[in-house]
C-alpha cells in the first residue's frame, strides 16, 4: 500500500470521537433526498468545495486507488481529503466538502462510510455538520452532527455512520477535515445517502422532548 507521509512528524492530537445513541428509522414514507457515490467528484456540480486551509492546498479529490480502493463502484470512486489541503506542512487544514440544498420533510437520516489510511502517529479527524436553508457559507453549519478520529482514532476500514435529525425545509450537510497538516494524513468518504421521512407517532413524542438531532453513530464495517 502507497504510503502518503509516513515520513512525517506528529506533534498535536486534535478532536475526539463525539458519539451518541441512535434511534432506528422508525418512519414511513420514507423519500431518497440524495443518493451519492462519488464516480466523479470534479463533476459534482450541485455539490460545494470550500478550502479555508491556510495557506490553501488541495480540495477534496477523487480517491486514490492506489492507496486504498472505494467502499463500492469503481476502485476510486471516493472522495479522499489529505494533508495536501495545506501547502504548508505545518499549515491547518480546513477543507469542507458540502451536499447540494436538500428539502427535507421530517426525520431525516444521513448514512455514509469513511476510512482513513492507517500510519500511526497521525489524527485524521472529519466533522459532519448540519445547516438549515440554502446560503450562509461555511459560517452557517453550526450544528455538528459529530466528529470522526482524533484521539479517538480513525477506522481503517470502510465503516458506516449515520445520524438522523427531525427537520422540516432546506437543509445542507458538510463534512469538514480539519486539523494541523503535520497530525493528518488521508481520508476517504464515500456512499452519502440522505432519506428523509413521514416519522412514527412514537418518534415524533421523542422529538417534542427536544431531541431534535437523535445522534451519531458507527452502524457498522466492511
Amino acid at each position: 500500500m502507497k504510503t502518503l507521509k509516513s515520513s512525517l512528524p506528529s506533534c498535536l492530537a486534535a478532536g475526539a470521537i463525539a458519539l451518541a445513541m441512535a434511534t432506528p428509522g422508525a418512519a414511513h414514507g420514507a423519500v431518497e433526498a440524495l443518493n451519492e457515490g462519488f464516480d466523479n467528484v470534479g463533476g459534482l456540480s450541485t455539490w460545494t468545495l470550500v478550502n479555508s486551509s491556510v495557506p490553501g492546498g488541495a480540495s477534496w479529490s477523487q480517491g486514490n486507488s492506489d492507496i486504498f480502493g472505494s467502499q463500492s463502484g469503481a476502485a476510486n470512486s471516493y472522495a479522499a481529503a489529505s494533508f495536501l489541503g495545506t501547502s504548508d506542512p505545518l499549515g491547518v487544514v480546513d477543507n469542507w466538502l458540502i451536499t447540494p440544498v436538500l428539502s427535507l420533510t421530517g426525520v431525516t437520516n444521513l448514512t455514509f462510510w469513511t476510512r482513513h489510511e492507517d500510519i500511526p502517529g497521525f489524527s485524521d479527524l472529519l466533522e459532519v455538520r448540519f445547516a438549515s436553508g440554502a446560503g450562509g457559507g461555511t459560517s452557517a453549519f453550526t450544528t455538528l452532527l459529530g466528529t470522526i478520529g482524533g484521539t479517538g482514532g480513525y477506522p481503517a476500514d470502510w465503516s458506516e455512520w449515520s445520524s438522523s435529525l427531525n427537520i422540516e425545509g432546506e437543509g445542507r450537510f458538510a463534512f469538514r477535515y480539519v486539523g494541523y497538516a503535520n497530525t493528518l494524513n488521508y481520508i476517504g468518504l464515500d456512499s452519502v445517502r440522505v432519506v428523509t421521512a413521514v416519522p412514527e407517532p412514537s418518534l415524533y413524542a421523542m422529538l417534542a422532548l427536544g431531541l431534535g438531532a437523535l445522534g451519531f453513530m458507527r452502524r457498522k464495517s466492511t
